[in-house]
């Protein structure tokens, strides 16, 4: 069997799995109180998942109702992307960032100065911190584009 990646939009609301079974599928349920959430796919099929499954497929987004699709990329999640950052300089001019993402992927960046007298890291960091950010911000804008239209 082969391996297929998807991405979609899917609205949702937490909830256990005996107020989603008695609440919302009307079957008595005997199941524990188990934590997850309500799905509900576009086409209105709604389910329910448990919570670590649910949490590990899908990135919550930014609500934007000036936007026809309603959600967008933001500031916010772009930040709480981030899971890891680490600064080195290498030489006497140059300063690295690292970011590990939450979902493993990492991302490098690095600026430098002409003379080494004019050297700072922190001012550095900074300068490579706001390029990884804006590469995450595309990244998740084109993960969010698929999420929304589709692949075709």
């Amino acid at each position: 069997m082969k391996k297929y990646l998807g991405v979609k939009l899917v609205e949702a609301v937490p909830m256990n799995k005996y107020e989603f079974y008695m609440n919302v599928k009307g079957i008595d349920c005997k199941e524990e109180n188990q934590e997850g959430y309500k799905v509900v796919y576009p086409d209105g099929y709604e389910s329910w998942s448990p919570k670590d499954v649910f949490e590990k497929a899908y990135l919550k987004v930014q609500d934007n109702p000036t936007l026809p699709s309603g959600v967008s990329v933001g500031q916010k999640m772009v930040d709480d992307f981030i899971k890891e950052v680490h600064v080195s300089t290498l030489g006497e001019k140059t300063t690295l960032v690292r970011c590990i993402l939450v979902n493993g992927f990492e991302i490098v960046e690095a600026s430098a100065c002409v003379d080494k007298v004019n050297y700072n890291e922190e001012i550095g960091a900074e300068i490579c911190l706001g390029k990884i950010k804006d590469k995450i911000w595309m990244l998740l804008g084109f993960l969010l584009q698929t999420g929304v239209g589709g692949i075709k």
